[in-house]
């Protein structure tokens, strides 16, 4: 079964990171993921821009219609999501407990009830 593991954060919470221990961080954080990748759990790792790079797209007239900005009036946004592909809920909860800063902040996790077929 694939599971979305989610981090949320904000600017205000990155900048208030003291800039000395982002290396250890990115550190423990690469660990994490060269862990599960070996063990063929983790799919995929992605870490997205702040949400003031994020932008609203639509069609009108058949045309991409494009505004500025997550649809979502929140404080928080989507940080990084990782794709788990993992035997059990439970392992997908060990695998998002394990992620190094779960002791601080909560890793919200999805269970993926549908993926399109590859071949298609």
């Amino acid at each position: 079964m694939k599971y979305v593991a989610m981090i949320y954060g904000n600017q205000a919470k990155w900048d208030s990171f003291p800039a000395e221990a982002w290396p250890e961080a990115i550190a423990k954080q690469e660990a994490f993921n060269k862990k599960y990748r070996e063990s063929g759990e983790l799919l995929g790792a992605y870490g997205l821009a702040d949400a003031a790079a994020a932008q609203l797209v639509r069609r009108e007239d058949g045309a991409p219609a494009v505004t500025d900005g997550p649809y979502l009036e929140t404080k928080e946004y989507i940080a990084s999501f990782y794709l788990l592909d993992c035997e059990s809920l439970e392992r997908a909860q060990q695998i998002a407990a394990d992620m190094p800063f779960a002791d601080v902040e909560p890793v919200e996790l999805w269970p993926v009830l549908h993926e399109s077929a590859a071949d298609m």
